[in-house]
């Protein structure tokens, strides 16, 4: 596994990267953010998404990815964000047996990110209004979970992880 890894840039790392230790960093309208690599089932184009009734904002509908309906999540919108989104991937996640695809503008690429740096970064939910993270507490749960232990980037570390001329 470590021979698979070695070009993976990593940061704040002395050691060869891990699964434990990727995240998939990926454009929510202005902002950047990382996934635990170890959480995402795939990345792929948008697909068609059917909207639900008496969702909050940030649950945009279902689609069906791989014969699975799967609830799709506006990462902007649930950050707060209220641009118009333009995603370009949609990064779905594993919630157990379930998953949710959430829809980003886009999928920068793989990192690995040492504890250290970990420790430094901000959550990703640390601008969601306390009303959004209670509606998607009471919604899942488990998604909340997930997001609660994904972390904004700021852009200071662009270069470092080597995102600066990464597409955006």
């Amino acid at each position: 596994m470590a021979s698979q890894l070695s070009h993976v840039p990593t940061v704040g790392v002395s050691d060869r990267p891990s699964k434990s230790n990727l995240a998939i960093v990926c454009r929510v309208r202005d902002r950047h953010c990382a996934l635990f690599a170890s959480q995402v089932i795939e990345t792929l184009r948008p697909l068609p998404t059917a909207p639900l009734a008496a969702m909050p904002p940030f649950v945009k509908g279902l689609a069906v990815i791989r014969g699975t309906p799967t609830p799709v999540v506006d990462a902007g919108a649930l950050l707060g964000d209220t641009a118009e989104a333009r995603p370009t991937r949609f990064v779905v996640i594993r919630l157990g047996e379930r998953q949710v695809a959430l829809a980003v503008e886009a999928v920068l690429g793989v990192r690995a990110l040492s504890s250290a740096l970990l420790t430094d970064l901000p959550p990703l939910l640390r601008h969601a209004s306390e009303d959004t993270v209670s509606k998607l507490g009471t919604l899942d749960a488990e998604l909340l979970v997930v997001l609660d232990g994904a972390y904004l980037v700021p852009s200071s570390l662009w270069d470092q992880l080597g995102l600066a001329s990464a597409p955006a």
